[in-house]
């Protein structure tokens, strides 16, 4: 009955969106209603956050990983190849500069 439950509550709602207070409110209601005793209801609630923490966390990676291939396919500059010219710049100025001087 358990798994039943947490399966649909994962294909209804989305794991990786349910917060610990809407599993906790999930809890309450199906242990009011008696589907779930104390024990199963703890066990829930810790299962339920772990996949959902866990859920979060694949979403961030994925997000992650097509973000960078669409900044590769872009042909757009990191960050560091930004800071990279900008200190070769400044690099090239000191040296005008000096050059400039003498």
């Amino acid at each position: 009955m358990q798994e039943i439950l947490k399966t649909i509550v994962h294909a209804s709602l989305g794991a990786a969106f349910l917060t610990k207070d809407k599993i906790e409110e999930i809890k309450n209601n199906l242990l009011e209603r008696g589907r779930l005793s104390q024990e199963e209801g703890k066990q829930f609630v810790a299962d339920l956050v772990h996949r959902s923490e866990k859920a979060k966390e694949e979403l961030d990676q994925w997000i992650e990983k097509k973000v960078a291939e669409r900044i590769d396919r872009l042909n757009l500059a990191s960050k560091d190849e930004i800071a990279a010219l900008r200190a070769a710049i400044e690099d090239l100025r000191q040296d005008i500069a000096g050059r400039e001087g003498h």
